[in-house]
């Protein structure tokens, strides 16, 4: 196994893109963004175009990553596809296993706008809780939605199990939204509530 020092560093988005690499498909840009809309959006992030295509030439230059180009049927431009290299693949197969994981970063908009009551209204807190419930409920959807569209097969089991994770995570969001609209009801009755 490589030692730290042979390991090339790269930014979490790095590892993500690299990851989606992994799973041994012939991926172009566009594609890797589209599976990250599918997948990491639930429960990471989704790096924007410019951000894999950076990591992209980010991956080349280290070795973790060949590409080349691909001629098209309907005489557009040809298509650059990448593909993870073994060195690589051992490269995120040791991050996987080895990197201790980062404790989880709570960067949470509606909560601080919570946070920040005493400067709203209790209409716009309950607007504000409203709304995060509905969107945890579509990205619960969602996530459910995937996971079951997701392909067969050894490579997605994990994926899959991630999405159903995420699934978790977003109706457990949706349950506090809805205890938080509760809080504020009683806050409101109390008095306590800025009105």
């Amino acid at each position: 196994m490589a030692d730290e020092t042979n390991r090339r560093p790269l930014p979490p988005t790095g590892w993500a893109v690299l990851g989606l690499l992994s799973f041994g498909e012939e991926l172009s840009g566009y594609d890797l963004k589209k599976w990250s809309d599918r997948s990491l959006r639930f429960f990471y992030w989704s790096p924007s175009f410019s951000q894999i295509y950076s990591e992209l030439g980010r991956l080349e230059k280290t070795g973790y990553a060949s590409s080349r180009l691909v001629a098209q049927e309907t005489g557009t431009r040809d298509k650059r596809v990448y593909r993870i290299t073994e060195e690589g693949m051992a490269a995120v197969r040791e991050w996987a296993r080895e990197t201790p994981p980062d404790p989880p970063v709570l960067k949470h908009g509606p909560m601080l706008r919570l946070w920040l009551g005493h400067l709203l209204e209790p209409g716009q807190l309950r607007e504000l809780l409203l709304k995060q419930q509905e969107f945890a409920q579509g990205m619960r959807l969602a996530a459910a939605a995937d996971a079951a569209d997701a392909p067969d097969g050894p490579a997605w089991a994990y994926p899959t199990l991630t999405l159903r994770w995420a699934e978790r995570y977003y109706a457990s969001e949706g349950a506090l939204a809805a205890a938080m609209l509760d809080d504020l009801a009683g806050l409101e009755e109390r008095g306590t509530a800025k009105g």
